[in-house]
């Protein structure tokens, strides 16, 4: 310090001072402003950028006036240099924060962008965020004047030993990036294993997928297994897909009558539902002369795996209504039994003669042999 303290030196800094705090508060309303008009626009990425400003603006202005505000302090040199680095590390550590949540939200934002649903691939979101909160605090470290190199040398020794101890970890870690990468599986994906286990894919993190099933239950599956395991993926190459429904008619059916019939019932189907497909091509197929029917399939078409059991359903009521009305018989199975004499059985009972009957051995069991007269 090179002079004292004067009644001037107070107000200029206190000046100084709230001038970057009312700035602060000044940019933190004009940015709740801005991010209601963000909220309108379609593009979700505006949102987690004036979310971001709305924390990093109003602290830098703070930071400035508290650096202007020390500027105007006849402070000592080292003093001085000591509250320039601890205001510029704090604003790098701020930024970082901010930066780090930028950037995993465009991540998150592109991700269900792509896959159309709420969940996302926070795997990728993580490993930015750790990446940037990282570089973030190294630079922070080497603008206080602590050396980084020493910390890196013993991070590279550390993290082959973390490594060597967190095996199943990294393995599930590099699985998922894997899947990721490759587009093997993707958020909104419908899969099946081969174990049994399929569902909805809602999330693929650092270490397992998260599968949401039908009963609205997740499964939660290591990413390691489902790497190695066999797996049909029901939305590639393209969500749509076809189902099979088994039908059959009566042998007395014309066959080019139930065909038309079944056509025109599909193509309502297709229509009115959703979730089918109004431009699908409908199909039927016979196959089979079965013991009581001739058996035929019916090909229907499907935008989504969930769809099929409420399209199925639909189909099967109007189809069975229809083939009432239309006289289409479905029959159930018959079968015919033959009963054929064993020859080294008792032979068989004579026939009786004209009004003759024989009694029931029911009705004569346990009843005493007549001893009178007969007539």
């Amino acid at each position: 310090m090179n002079r004292g303290l004067v009644l001037h030196d107070w107000v200029v800094a206190a000046i100084a001072l709230a001038a970057g705090l009312a700035a602060g508060l000044l940019l933190r309303v004009l940015l709740k402003w801005l991010g209601k008009h963000a909220r309108r626009t379609r593009w979700s990425g505006d949102d987690i950028i004036v979310d971001a400003l709305r924390t990093i603006a109003p602290w830098a202005a703070a930071i400035s006036g508290l650096a202007v505000s020390a500027s105007a302090l006849p402070l000592t040199t080292r003093v001085a240099g000591i509250v320039n680095h601890s205001l510029t590390a704090l604003f790098v550590l701020i930024v970082t924060a901010t930066a780090a949540r930028v950037i995993a939200g465009l991540v998150q934002s592109l991700a269900q962008s792509r896959t159309g649903v709420a969940g996302s691939a926070t795997i990728f979101v993580n490993i930015t965020r750790v990446v940037v909160v990282a570089m973030g605090v190294l630079v922070a470290l080497e603008t206080v004047g602590i050396s980084i190199a020493p910390l890196l040398t013993a991070l590279g020794v550390g993290g082959l030993a973390v490594a060597l101890a967190l095996q199943d970890t990294l393995a599930n870690l590099f699985a998922g990036v894997h899947i990721l990468a490759s587009k093997t599986v993707q958020p909104g994906d419908y899969i099946r294993l081969s174990s049994g286990e399929e569902g909805y894919v809602v999330d693929i993190n650092w270490r397992n997928t998260v599968v949401r099933n039908l009963s609205n239950n997740l499964v939660i599956i290591p990413n390691g297994r489902l790497a190695r395991t066999n797996m049909t993926n029901y939305a590639r190459p393209e969500q749509e897909l076809t189902v099979l429904v088994q039908v059959g008619v009566g042998y007395d059916s014309d066959l080019e009558h139930v065909e038309r019939v079944t056509l025109d019932v599909v193509d309502s189907v297709m229509t009115d539902i959703t979730g089918a497909l109004p431009g699908h091509e409908a199909a039927v197929r016979f196959h089979t002369f079965a013991d009581s029917r001739i058996n035929f399939t019916v090909i229907l078409g499907v935008g989504e795996f969930s769809d099929q059991y409420r399209i199925k359903h639909e189909f099967i009521k109007r189809l069975h209504r229809r083939y009432r009305a239309e006289g289409i018989s479905i029959p159930a199975p018959a079968r015919t039994v033959s009963l054929q004499q064993d020859p080294a059985g008792p032979p068989a009972p004579t026939a009786a003669f004209p009004h003759q009957r024989e009694a029931a051995p029911s009705a004569l069991a346990g009843l005493p042999e007549p001893s009178g007269p007969q007539p």
